[in-house]
């Protein structure tokens, strides 16, 4: 991949807290890769999954309107494990929605780094950054987005 970074590339990691050992280990992976680019970030900390795609929309407009910095694309990393009801199935598919209609009806690049698994042993094999290293990933998505928003001036 090429470097996308210049002085100016800025990245805001919204991180869910809910699972907090296994956030910190997304975030780990993620800020190594954004680091390894020479790409600025900013944190924000939210409580679950279910609340990243507000927290984007919120940051965005903000920046907008010109309370808090701009930046060029977010990065969605958090988790959700499988319970005994059905919430697991709305946060899975409402966090994803949420985000995907950020993407394309506010033309915002993001990386999704929300791991969605059956059990904690399945989100640690994802992402610990020595294995499945799922926030690395994410990182990289959104720097590959970031870099086609400025191919086509978007």
């Amino acid at each position: 991949m090429s470097r996308v970074a210049t002085e100016r590339t800025r990245v805001l990691i919204v991180e869910a807290r809910f699972y907090e050992d296994i956030a910190d280990a997304l975030v780990e992976g993620a800020v190594a890769a954004l680091e390894a680019a020479g790409v600025a970030h900013d944190r924000l900390s939210v409580p679950g999954a279910f609340e990243i795609p507000a927290a984007i929309a919120i940051a965005h407009q903000g920046a907008l309107k010109g309370h808090g910095p701009v930046h060029d694309g977010y990065l969605a990393l958090g988790c959700v494990i499988r319970g005994e009801t059905s919430h697991y199935d709305y946060v899975c598919s409402e966090s994803a929605r949420g985000l995907m209609d950020l993407a394309t009806g506010r033309h915002l690049a993001i990386g999704y780094g929300i791991l969605t698994t059956e059990t904690r042993e399945q989100a640690w094999q994802r992402a610990d950054p020595a294995k499945g290293n799922k926030g690395g990933d994410a990182a990289r998505a959104c720097l590959a987005m970031i870099e086609l928003k400025k191919r086509f001036g978007a």
